[in-house]
């Protein structure tokens, strides 16, 4: 079995769909990686709204390191998130209690998995929507 080089954690939105692709193609990643694509990215497989997904996408990595021999989770959340929106507390939503939805998420992820899959790397990223 060939060995890929990561797993890729990121949204389904479609409007970030090609941001993605464009990204991990810069990194020279076209073909080398599994992909896990759910709402929110980070904030989908960790944010207490969203507990039903949790195990599903630790399931799925767990299977990704063991068919094709992945090392790494690259996670990539984007600005604009809906997923952000929803999980919102605050009255308002701006981009700094976005900011600040994506960290938490980025934290509890890397957690979480330190202690599932401790020789795990882990890489986070948020792009915008914009560029």
């Amino acid at each position: 079995m060939k060995k890929y080089e990561a797993m890729v954690l990121s949204c389904m939105d479609p409007r970030f769909q090609p941001k993605v692709y464009k990204y991990l193609k810069a990194k020279k990643l076209t073909g080398k990686y599994s992909s896990f694509t759910i709402a929110g990215a980070a904030i989908g497989v960790t944010h207490k709204k969203f507990k039903k997904w949790h195990s599903t996408f630790i399931d799925n990595l767990s299977t990704s390191i063991k068919l094709h021999k992945i090392n790494k989770l690259i996670v990539i959340n984007h600005r604009d998130c809906g997923a952000a929106k929803i999980v919102n507390s605050k009255k308002k939503f701006t981009s700094i209690i976005e900011n600040k939805i994506h960290k938490a998420s980025f934290q509890k992820i890397k957690k979480i998995l330190n202690k599932k899959f401790p020789k795990l790397k882990i890489s986070f990223r948020i792009l915008s929507l914009k560029d």
